[in-house]
């Protein structure tokens, strides 16, 4: 399983690993505050799905991955969205690239922009990297397949 690469963790006091999360459906929620998707659907699909998933073996993480507009989205004004959003699940920062705007997951996954939905089973394969928000009749079959 490959490891999200990370600056810092909020809503959580663990450090977390993938790996860590073994035996697991774990679900990434890479998403930017400024995008209108992320905000409008991928943002309250996860926290439906923290809540609904509670007692199974599932983690839903997001993972607030910028490559546009740096200046307005610092870790300040995430700690305020994460409040604002009613966000429980644990979020990390993607590192920042040192030469290209692309944060340094975002452009490990080869990822096309925000949201993307990373989905690993519970051996930690990635059985599911897709960009665009994922319905949530498609979501509910693909979780219930990995989770039975």
């Amino acid at each position: 399983m490959s490891d999200l690469i990370v600056s810092k963790w909020l809503n959580t006091k663990d450090e977390i690993s993938l790996d860590n999360l073994r035996g697991s459906v774990i679900l990434v929620y890479v998403f930017q505050m400024l995008c209108p998707a992320c905000v409008i659907a991928s943002i309250p699909q996860a926290n439906k799905i923290q809540q609904m998933f509670a007692q199974e073996k599932l983690q839903v993480l997001g993972l607030h991955s910028v490559f546009e507009h740096h200046d307005a989205m610092k870790e300040q004004s995430l700690i305020a969205f994460i409040h604002e959003f009613k966000v429980k699940f644990p979020v990390a920062i993607d590192k920042a690239s040192v030469s290209r705007g692309i944060p340094q997951t975002m452009e490990k996954y080869s990822m096309q922009g925000t949201p993307t939905l990373l989905i690993y089973d519970k051996v930690g394969d990635l059985k599911l990297r897709r960009f665009g928000h994922v319905d949530d009749i498609e979501l509910g079959f693909i979780l219930g397949s990995l989770l039975s």
